[in-house]
This record gives structure tokens, sequence and C-alpha cells, in this order.
């Protein structure tokens, strides 16, 4: 029995073609250069077992006694050294001393900077650097993936001692203020010891030259690692601090006085006056094939992106300058994926805490394309009734009917490259996994390995923005704005009756009688939508009615809608390993942007064909395997390699990232702060031994194909460190363990969130509980 909108429309012809893709993990892979460090955060969660010390070091101009992190010159140029030391107990713990040896690359030149908050976006971030013989120093903020602005909190360095020569600079200072911070609203703390916070994570970056205005992305290395709090306590604190003001720079760098933040006026062009049966909020892997699929039925639909054109076919100009004149952009060519790592300005997200694409497209038109079809007993795991795989097989069906997707991207059939695929191949076959082709076999995913497919056609980045959207397109009866964010769904009660906007086109979007509004925002940004249009939890939707910017216009208390929006949010846990064989050789996908090997390029754009038609940085073998439990529940991990390594001139390196899945029962949550930023409250990750056990029962089943093969050797972990160890060492934070593939926050499910005990924020057809006609079409539905 199909189940009816009252609109008419049929839910399982709408809204479920979409859904088969969202249990492929079309990922976001995390990647950097073996030549310059560019993953683009204060992480990696390969960095802290491999080159980082700890110690306990008294400085000698001082006599202060630290406990030091000794970053080496592996993982940046020159090294990087930062200590601190803590009051002794309780009051005070606002603040520390620290220790910074920062590296120059030349005699003036160079920034070193620390995260109090671990990562670097929705954290203080402390810069200092040399200014002739005296060190300067900043306090900035990126409440996303964005350039920092100047902090505005009242955080306070004063410092002690400082020195600088011809490679590198040292500064003593005191801190205050600096384990919370507020920037405009957004407030976010890591104080040490409080709730039991023994292990603090702590983020460093350093860059080639002074601070530039406006900021770059920095260029000489960057990482995390945890530090414990009880060793940096010390009973000579306050002997110490009382120092402050004593050196040859008395005068303290404080934060700017902040400027109070009043309600933004919208800046754009008038909003289209028509109305519509149906508006999707969001361009992306959700709402371009459900727009698509109304609009084919008749129904007269928009479909409003946030973010600018991607393809060059949809008018997107992004790109290097070779791409000039070719209708190409950076999101076209498959070699040029992972370039929003290194240059994220216009494409990232900035009002969330995580990596994400804001462009047409979302994730679909930034990511690394990967494309197979799901594993069926994922939906019978995770799904309620009505949505098992047998209920949405015909859809399934009918999404790779029209996105087939190819393990040879390349026009010529051939596959660039392969070494890393072959070395960790035939260890697998060694050991007894078999090789598969993912996706004529999906239900196949227990020791099996297999290329990996994309949804890449002629050689282009494709999937729903080559098919779904080229076809809604067609029609007159749809319409899409890009370049325009959403502000909230305007509703009168439980009824929705149109969209407010907040930028790019200005003004408030009406359906039409019985029409319906869908959220396709993405985990991220339809939680954002549900809090800022009154529906979530109340301490949630307290926050937004006491920010500077929604509280006068904030929809009345007795409307809101109490529902987990925000809670029962997941992710893979990614965990890499590095191995290394003389046949492995790295190609530099990031060089290829500004000057790219002239026969691949020209093969590229002459035939569609080469090392650039591949995603960066050659992908695979993927593989799978399921892990029998400790608590009797199996627990599936994906594994993905690529050719790159941790460190500078690791040539010979195949990162094997793995990606723990079903079954895990670890949970997190999202929230909005004061400045309406979406961050992620509580990590998802390893929160139980069952899952710890899974992520090291992998990781062991990995290393014993691996030993199959003599000449390779292990970078991550190292031979003298156990597995256990390993796992241990990183920090369940997103910073260290993301894989970037967020669902879950609006749950589907018979079991209101309305009612005590309820789970579900959306209904069996997809419509949230409360409303008569607000819909969630996204990653942030699923169960699990």
């Amino acid at each position: 029995m199909e189940r009816q909108h009252a609109s008419g429309c049929v839910a399982s012809v709408c809204l479920r073609p979409f859904l088969a893709s969202f249990c492929i993990f079309v990922s976001v892979v995390k990647m950097k250069s073996s030549s310059v460090f560019k993953t683009a955060s204060l992480l990696s969660p390969l960095f802290a077992p491999i080159a980082l010390a700890q110690d306990k070091f008294t400085h000698p101009g001082t006599g202060i006694e630290f406990l030091r992190q000794t970053v080496d010159d592996s993982q940046t140029t020159g090294g990087y050294q930062w200590g601190y030391a803590l009051p002794e107990t309780g009051a005070g713990n606002n603040e520390y001393i620290g220790y910074l040896l920062g590296s120059l690359t030349s005699p003036g030149k160079g920034w070193s900077g620390v995260s109090h908050g671990g990562g670097m976006p929705n954290s203080l971030l402390l810069v200092a650097y040399p200014s002739g013989t005296a060190v300067d120093t900043r306090f900035v903020y990126a409440g996303g993936y964005v350039a920092p602005e100047d902090y505005t909190g009242n955080a306070t360095v004063s410092q002690i001692s400082h020195t600088v020569n011809d490679t590198h600079f040292e500064l003593v200072y005191r801190c205050e203020w600096c384990w919370s911070w507020d920037q405009k609203g957004a407030v976010d703390s890591q104080i040490p010891g409080h709730d039991g916070n023994e292990v603090q994570v702590v983020g460093w970056a350093q860059h080639k030259d002074v601070p530039p205005n406006p900021w770059v992305f920095h260029n000489n290395g960057q990482s995390q690692f945890g530090i414990d709090v009880a060793t940096a306590r010390s009973a000579k604190y306050a002997e110490w601090a009382a120092k402050a003001g004593n050196g040859t720079s008395p005068t303290p760098t404080a934060s700017p006085t902040p400027t109070p933040t009043a309600p933004t006026t919208c800046v754009g062009t008038p909003a289209p006056t028509d109305t519509y049966d149906y508006i999707v909020v969001g361009a992306g892997a959700g709402g371009i094939p459900v727009a698509d699929r109304l609009s084919e039925a008749g129904k007269k639909v928009l479909l409003i992106e946030k973010g600018p054109p991607s393809l060059g076919r949809f008018g997107g100009t992004m790109g290097p300058d070779w791409l000039q004149g070719t209708n190409l952009t950076r999101f076209d060519v498959p070699g040029l994926c992972n370039q929003i790592w290194v240059d994220s300005a216009g494409i990232a997200c900035t009002d969330i805490d995580q990596m994400a694409g804001c462009v047409l497209g979302g994730g679909t038109a930034v990511n690394a394309a990967l494309w197979w079809r799901p594993v069926p007993i994922d939906w019978d795991t995770n799904f309620p009734a009505g949505w098992k795989s047998a209920d949405i097989k015909a859809s399934t069906d009918a999404v790779f009917k029209r996105i087939p997707g190819t393990d040879t991207p390349s026009k010529d059939g051939k596959r660039y490259k392969q070494e890393g695929f072959e070395v960790l191949s035939s260890a697998l076959a060694a050991d007894g996994w078999k090789s598969v082709t993912a996706n004529n076999v999906p239900d196949q995913k227990n020791r099996v390995f297999s290329h990996a497919p994309f949804m890449y056609e002629n050689a282009q980045r494709s999937g729903p923005l080559g098919t779904y959207l080229v076809s809604a397109l067609t029609r007159k009866n749809f319409k899409l704005l890009q370049n325009t964010a959403v502000r909230r769904v305007v509703r009168n009660g439980t009824t929705a009756t149109g969209v407010e906007l907040e930028s790019g086109t200005c003004g408030t979007i009406k359906l039409n009688t019985g029409g319906r509004v869908i959220l396709s925002a993405g985990t991220f940004g339809t939680s954002k939508l549900l809090f800022r249009s009154g529906i979530g939890p109340k301490d949630q939707l307290t926050v937004v009615q006491n920010s500077a910017t929604d509280g006068p216009s904030f929809i009345n208390e007795t409307q809101w809608i109490n529902l987990p929006v925000g809670q029962n949010l997941n992710d893979h846990v990614n965990t890499d390993l590095v191995i290394q064989h003389p046949n492995i050789s790295f190609y530099d996908f990031y060089e290829a942007w500004d000057s790219p090997n002239s026969a691949d390029k020209d093969a590229y754009l002459n035939s569609r064909s080469g090392i650039l038609a591949q995603s960066a940085p050659n992908i695979g073998p993927l593989a799978w395997e399921v892990i029998k439990g400790t608590d009797g529940i199996d627990r599936s991990i994906q594994w993905t390699a690529r050719v790159e390594g941790p460190k500078t001139n690791d040539t010979h390196s195949l990162t094997i990232s793995q990606y723990l899945g079903r079954g895990t029962t670890s949970r997190g949550s999202l929230s909005i702060n004061g400045a309406l930023s979406i961050v992620v409250s509580k990590a998802p990750y390893l929160q139980n031994q069952a899952d710890t056990d899974a992520v090291v029962a992998g990781i062991k089943s990995m290393q014993a194909a691996v030993a199959r093969i003599p000449d390779i050797t292990w970078e991550v972990p190292a031979g003298n460190v156990t597995v256990e160890e390993y796992v241990a060492s990183l920090p369940k934070t997103p910073a260290a363990r993301r894989a970037n593939h967020w669902i879950g926050t609006s749950k589907i499910g018979s079991d209101s969130g309305l009612v005590a005990g309820g789970t579900a924020v959306v209904d069996l057809n997809t419509q949230v509980y409360g409303t008569t006609n607000i819909h969630v079409v996204d990653a942030s539905i699923f169960p699990g």
C-alpha cells in the first residue's frame, strides 16, 4: 500500500529514490599531501603516535616548570614546542602559563598558533609571531572553516619572557580567561578538570610567514594532541604567575572590546512573488532528487540553495587558471576534489564547526564521489517498518539506472597509478579476502575488497547534479534559487505557510494552499533550520530566543514543538593506519591545481583520460569486514585506502582509513550557540567498550592480512605500539575521529519524540511530528 501525503503526493515515489543513495558512503575523504601538510584543520589522528613527545621541562630563564609537547621536524619545518603549567587546584582553572617555541623558515618569517579547543573551528586561537626583536600575539576565532576574525571576548595574554633569533622565537606567557570563550554569543570551553576532564585536547599550527591580512591557509603543519591536566598542576603556580608583566614586554595583549550584535538586515534581491506547492531547502543529495521527482509529478517546486553554482554547466566558475575557457570548474574535475581541504573559501559552510560543502550539489559537489549500492542489511537493521531493503529495492534500482557509476572513470578504460591498490589487495587476497566488483554484489560485505566505484560520467562529476537537476531544469514548474540562505520556516501553529530568507534573496516565499516545505539542508543545516523555526529541545530553542539575531522575531514559546532535534548524532568512527612499500609512489594532486603535469593536463582536457580523471589521491582498494561485537552485536567496518602519508616526503605510504559503521551504539548531539552556529556538543565516538573492541579487532584483522607481504612496513601504528595503545591514544573528538558522514539528528521512526521516551523527529512519511506539512529529506533522518 502506497502512503499518500495530504497533498496527494505518493511518499515512496517522491522521497525514496534519493534515500537509496544515502546508504552509499559518498564520502568526503580526509586527505593531505606528503610534500606539504594540507589537512584543513588542527587535526590528524595520524600525528600523535608518531612524532610527538611529552616531558617535564624547566625553562632556564624563568625557572617555570612546564609539561611540554614536542613536535619534530618530520611534521613541521623547524619543529614546534608548546607547554603549560596549571594552578594547583580549583580556582584559577580558566588560566594557565604557557610556553611556545615556534619555528621561522627565514629570519622574522613565521607564525605559530595554539587552539584551546583542539580543532580550529569554534575555539579560541592564540597566534604568536616575531616583530623585530619582540613577539606579538593575537587572539582570533573562526566559527567554521573560514578565515579567522579577531576575538572579541575577555581573554588576556601577559608576557613573562620572549626571545627571537634567525630560526626560532620563544614566548613564555600567562593566558587568562583562555579556557572558555564567547565570540558574539558563540560560547564554548575546555576548562581543565571540569566535569572530570583530566586530558585536554590542544591543537597547533604553523605558517611560513607572518599573519597576512586577510588570513591564508597555514602551510607548515598542524595537528592536535592530548595533554594530562594533573601532571601540569603545580603548587608554585601563583609564584610563577606573578612574573607576568616583569619581562621585557610587560604590556598584556587583550582581546578587543566586543561590539554588541544586533539583528541583521537581509541583503539581496527581492524574493519571488510566486507561490509554490513545494519549497525544498538545500540542493544536495536529498533536495535535488526530491525536487526533480516532485516537479516531474506536475507540482510547482522551488529549490533553494544557500551556496553558489558548482559545475560549469550550471554557471560555476571556480577553478585553477588552466581550466579557464573550458566550461569546467574545480568541481567538475575528479583529480581536484581534494582542493576543498586547502582552499574552501566560498565553498565550505561558515556556520558549522565541521567541514561541509555549501554549494550547488552540497556534499555531492565536493566529495570523492564514491558510489556503491547500499547493503540490504543496513536498511533492515536500522530503519523502521516500511523502510526495509525490500521496500526500497525498486527505488534503489531506479537510482542506479540513472546513476550507474563506474570503477574506471578515465574514458580510455584504464586505471592509473594502481600501486597502492596492488600492494594492499595482494595482502588481502593472501589472507583469504575475496576480490569483488562492489556494485555487482551489494550484499557481499564481509572480508571482501574492490576497486572504488564512483558516480562520475564522461570523466566528470555527475551524480544527482548531472542527472536529476538536469531534468528538473527543463520544466517550467521548477525554479532554482542559488546564493540564497533560508532563515526559518514560517508557520502558523502546526502548519508551515512559507520560508523567510536571510541573505542573497530577501523576503518571504509562500506556499500554495496544501503546500509543503521539505528541509534537505543536511544533518547540520536542517537541525539549524528546525531550531530557528521553533522545533527542537527547549534548551536549544531558548538559545535562539535569547540570541540577538533571532530573539526579537522568534516564534512565540506557546508554538514551540519540543522534539529531539540534534540528538542521535552519528558518524563513522575513523581510525587511520599507514603502511609503506617501495612499489607505492605518491602523485601530488595538490600540485595539479597550480602547475599540473602537462601530459596529464592535456590527457584530461583533450580526451577526459589519465590520472586527473580519478579522485584524489589514488583511492583504493575499498574493503569490508563484519566484526562480532563483544556485546553480541555485529559491527560493519569499511576500509578505504589512499596513496599518501602523514609526514613530509612520505612518498611510499598508503593510508588505510577504518570506518566503523552499522552496529555501533555510541551517539552524540548537535547544539546551536548564541551566534546561531551549529556545533558538535557531544561527539559520537567510542563511548562504550564494545565499540572500542570492534575498532581494535578490525585493526588486528587488517594487520594479519598485511603481514602476508613481508616487504610492507608499518608506519602507523609504530611497531612498538600495541593496537590497544594506539586506539586509546587518539582523542574521541571530531577533529581526530570524524569521517564526515554525519547522520541521525532528525531520526525517522514511529516513536514520536513528542511522547515521553520517544526518539523520532519525523514519522514514516518523513513529516516532522507536530506539524502538518514540514518534512525532512536528507541524511539526518537516518536512525543509524
